[in-house]
């Protein structure tokens, strides 16, 4: 049997970075239905949390799991779920793309307390100002609708 340690933090956003998210209430029942619903597909989510326009994951993936696959089984469940149990006003959707990136076994830490602390991350940087930063930082290709 194949022994398989690969983390990736996942990012993603609400469709037009609309603050859908808006109360911690909504947030966690939402982080709680994804985190239940990974580990019904047999996706391990070791931390997730976000703000009210995004959503991030740390997810260890198994050894028949994609980066793809995973990253659309939690965002179309979910996005269906939020608008089933009527927990926004308009009609709920996650942005098409997302952003993924691996974690080595040493960082691992460090990425749990960054997406733990969200809340109070984003009071003072919002997602828009950071992902520009983030972009400068290390020269990724920019996309508008992450």
């Amino acid at each position: 049997m194949p022994f398989v340690k690969v983390y990736i933090h996942f990012v993603w956003s609400t469709k037009n970075r609309i603050p859908f998210l808006g109360t911690k209430e909504v947030r966690q029942k939402v982080w709680a239905h994804i985190k239940e619903n990974a580990k019904e597909k047999g996706i391990y989510i070791d931390f997730i949390n976000g703000y009210t326009d995004h959503c991030h994951c740390l997810i260890s993936l198994g050894v028949d799991q994609t980066i793809q696959k995973v990253v659309q089984l939690i965002k179309g469940e979910s996005s269906f779920w939020i608008n089933k149990e009527k927990l926004t006003s308009e009609k709920f959707q996650w942005q098409s793309e997302y952003f993924a990136v691996s974690v080595s076994e040493s960082m691992v830490d460090k990425v749990r307390n960054y997406i733990k602390n969200q809340e109070s991350h984003h009071s003072k940087k919002s997602f828009k100002e950071e992902y520009e930063e983030f972009i400068l930082k290390y020269n990724f290709q920019k996309y508008d609708d992450v």
